[in-house]
């Protein structure tokens, strides 16, 4: 009986340890400091805009390409790092656990299942045959899909540019995102690309206002997604613009090199109405 006993206290003490370990492990901050700006910031809001505000209007559509210097903090970390992530890995968070709303397009009236988005990265759950190590028997196991966030290396973003007449500026505004995955085709060893899903912006700008980005100089100075959007610290090209041809892409009717061109032409366009409307 006392030996009982002396075996319930033993297993007791230890499980008492192991569990003060835990709470030990759960409580370490990696940090000298509780970080409070970023996690509790919010969107910078919109200025109040009428319809009789927008003297001239355009929409564009505009592609970042991460694997420019300037872009890297879209692309980096490919695996989450402590508070890092990268713009995919945020999305797809919040599709799985904040109810993100996606779309097939960037007109936002089709809505996509989760299932859908994760079939557009070929990560859905796949049933094997594997033996088994006991019996010698075939099993099946279903081995769970990842999204491969480094296949993820290009943002198409739909934005309207306008002249707002009662504060005198061209101003822009991003209405959607979208993901561009590119791969190799382990079938034929081809590369391929593909627009994934589109977010309408407003509704993702709460999840990009508390997601602290890398800052090279300072640790204690990042910023967020949403800083970088609203202050334009990324670069890009312009893709399409809004036409009597069905929005048609420039790639439809131009090639090589002069699709660069044309897209600085539209950029052109619109930094000279801006000028025009200054001419008295």
């Amino acid at each position: 009986m006392k030996r009982f006993f002396v075996i319930l206290l033993v297993v007791g003490l230890s499980l008492t340890l192991f569990n003060n370990k835990q709470t030990y492990a759960q409580n370490v901050n990696d940090n000298i400091y509780v970080k409070e700006n970023i996690p509790g910031k919010r969107p910078v809001p919109f200025p109040l805009l009428r319809e009789a505000d927008i003297m001239w209007s355009k929409k564009v559509w505009q592609v970042i390409d991460c694997r420019e210097k300037m872009n890297h903090i879209f692309y980096y970390p490919t695996a989450d790092i402590d508070d890092r992530k990268s713009l995919i890995s945020v999305l797809i968070y919040a599709i799985n656990n904040e109810g993100l709303t996606i779309y097939r397009d960037d007109e936002f009236k089709q809505l996509m299942t989760r299932d859908e988005v994760y079939e557009k990265f070929d990560a859905l759950p796949d049933t094997q045959q594997v033996t088994d190590p006991e019996t010698g028997e075939l099993t099946s196991r279903v081995i769970e899909g990842e999204v491969k966030f480094e296949e993820v290396t290009k943002y198409e973003l739909k934005e309207q540019w306008y002249f707002d007449k009662q504060h005198s500026i061209m101003r822009v505004r991003i209405l959607g995102i979208c993901p561009i995955r590119v791969w190799v085709d382990p079938e034929t060893g081809q590369a391929r690309k593909a627009r994934t899903f589109w977010v309408y912006f407003d509704e993702a700008r709460p999840l990009f206002a508390k997601q602290e980005i890398f800052n090279r100089n300072n640790d204690a100075q990042r910023i967020s997604f949403d800083d970088i959007f609203w202050q334009r610290r990324f670069t890009s090209y312009i893709v399409r613009e809004s036409n009597v041809y069905d929005n048609r892409e420039i790639s439809g009717y131009m090639q090589g090199v002069h699709n660069l061109l044309e897209a600085e032409k539209i950029k052109q366009d619109i930094f000279n109405i801006e000028h025009d409307l200054w001419e008295f």
